[in-house]
């Protein structure tokens, strides 16, 4: 019954909490607002930490966004607007008895080393009550920092000249909520990322003139996949993964961007980068497009300077506008950590093993929850980071030695410098699959894909055909739960459920059946050959 801090009660937090109950410790989640959430819980004021805007629509389906064990309900959308989100996470919260072990309205100042730490890796964490003022310290055996990546804007006013001198108004992607206030202005939303990319859509509609700034450009994905599925039910699934790691880059490279461009030719349109569609976290939208042809959004290149009622682009034009909204993203921020523990430095870039672990330390007993960022959803991964940090802390599993650890961590970065461009949003980037894959392996519950081919083919194709979903992570080992095939085995249905309409007439597919051998033939000499050479 190891004693154990989680820090934040967001996405992260919540499934901190309930892995550490699952696994026998007792968790004490201490929440400086008033409710969980985190992020994702809107607010109509200024709050502290990032909010989503009340038009805000995940990016990720439902069932990649669900927990392990925790399957979404079927009338849910698959993009769900944010108010659902935050239902789900209610429902997670009041299911698995989480909400007793959270101290809202409790901001942690600092967690230092116990005096004791040096023989029991004790952690000392000084708190405040945010209504009443009074402070207090408490000792913990395990800290999980589960504070998110979204908390301090990154606002680079002063890199453009006159904003000083600028009359209109100047504000941070954080505090935008909703239209209202921008009624017939004249709007520069700069940064082509989804929050920019959105705001700037919601604008179109009730602005004069909206204009969307971009440094590099951005490959566009769209939400809506082959046959009106999502993205994610044939983008991050094993067959994508085995299949790239087959054929040349170069060649899955241009079948991708052939496949954009099918859509909304880039270079038409003027926002095609220079690097590929998967070297960026990617831009998913359906309805840009559609409002640069309409001319509601008229894209253009980097800021250049301020001036008192306009501002000047890179290429030399001049727009008169009102607002200027910077939807640049974030800063990584840990403050109440020692600089010593976690230092992030100006290009956004901290030293961590595997996303979770400070480097350096006595005893492994505090890890990051939750600060990486990949294709999917944070949900699943910080879940399964919390399961592995468990093991950790109770003494189960042990890390590698320091210097692999480190040498570990020069060599991520320098995959993130080879696979992304040098930005400050491209320093916690992982692979889905793979990182889920690892994790797995560390806590014992990675699925055995070719044995299952031979044992139970009907999950295995699913396995490996459809979206790879959390649930493939509770089919064995510690923490297996009872229900995990029935939810893989269901999960399309659970897609489909809510588009539901005139009933059709359902024709059976015939074929596909040599296909699938096909690959699992692949599957199976690929395995050979790794384990063999």
């Amino acid at each position: 019954g190891k004693r154990t801090a989680v820090i934040g009660c967001g996405a992260s937090g919540l499934a901190a909490i309930k892995v550490c109950l699952e696994d026998g410790m007792e968790p004490i989640c201490f929440e400086k607002n008033h409710d969980i959430g985190g992020l994702w819980r809107f607010e109509e004021s200024k709050k502290n930490g990032a909010t989503v805007y009340r038009s805000t629509h995940v990016n990720t389906s439902k069932e990649m966004m669900s927990y392990s064990d925790f399957p979404q309900p079927k009338e849910f959308p698959n993009y769900m607007h944010n108010s659902y989100v935050l239902k789900y996470y209610r429902m997670y919260a009041e299911r698995f008895g989480l909400l007793k072990h959270i101290q809202f309205h409790t901001e942690v100042l600092s967690c230092d080393y116990a005096e004791d730490y040096s023989q029991t890796g004790n952690w000392e964490l000084k708190v405040k009550n945010t209504k009443t003022g009074e402070e207090r310290s408490e000792i913990f055996n395990a800290v999980m920092v589960a504070v998110g990546h979204h908390a301090v804007p990154n606002f680079p006013v002063s890199d453009f000249p006159g904003s000083d001198k600028f009359k209109g108004s100047i504000t941070h992607s954080t505090d935008y909520r909703d239209f209202k206030g921008y009624e017939d202005k004249n709007v520069v939303v700069v940064g082509m990322g989804n929050s920019g990319a959105d705001i700037a859509i919601e604008l179109s509609w009730h602005c004069d003139k909206v204009f969307l700034s971009t440094r590099k450009g951005s490959w566009v994905f769209s939400r809506v996949s082959h046959c009106g599925y999502p993205l994610d039910w044939g983008f991050i699934t094993r067959y994508h993964v085995l299949r790239n790691s087959i054929l040349p880059e170069s060649y899955t490279r241009g079948e991708l961007e052939t496949a954009l461009n099918s859509r909304i030719d880039h270079a038409n349109y003027g926002i095609k980068p220079d690097h590929g569609p998967l070297n960026q976290h990617p831009l998913i939208t359906d309805a840009l497009p559609d409002r640069i042809l309409n001319g509601a959004v008229t894209m253009k290149p980097n800021l250049q300077r301020f001036k008192e009622n306009s501002v000047v682009f890179v290429d030399g034009t001049e727009e008169k506008v009102d607002v200027v909204v910077f939807a640049t993203g974030y800063v990584f921020s840990f403050p109440f950590l020692k600089d010593s523990l976690i230092n992030v430095n100006e290009h956004n870039q901290f030293h961590v093993y595997k996303g979770m672990w400070p480097l350096s330390q006595k005893h492994n007993t505090l890890a990051l929850i939750g600060h990486v960022q990949a294709l999917a959803t944070v949900n699943p991964l910080a879940e399964m980071q919390s399961r592995w940090a468990t093991r950790i802390f109770r003494g189960l599993s042990k890390l590698p030695t320091n210097e692999v650890m480190k040498q570990t961590v020069a060599d991520h970065a320098n995959l993130m410098k080879k696979n992304y461009y040098t930005s400050q949003r491209h320093t916690i980037e992982v692979e889905h699959i793979p990182y889920m894959d690892f994790l797995a392996t560390q806590i014992g519950c990675k699925p055995n894909l070719l044995r299952l081919f031979f044992t139970d083919f009907p999950l295995a194709k699913k396995m490996f055909y459809e979206f790879c979903t959390g649930y493939q992570y509770r089919l064995v080992g510690p923490g297996k739960w009872a229900g995990a095939r029935e939810a893989i085995m269901t999960q399309r249905e659970r897609m489909l459920y809510p588009l539901k309409c005139l009933p059709q007439n359902q024709q059976s597919k015939k074929g596909g059946v040599f296909s699938y051998l096909f690959v699992a033939a692949i599957a199976v000499l690929v395995y050979y050959f790794i384990s063999n050479f």
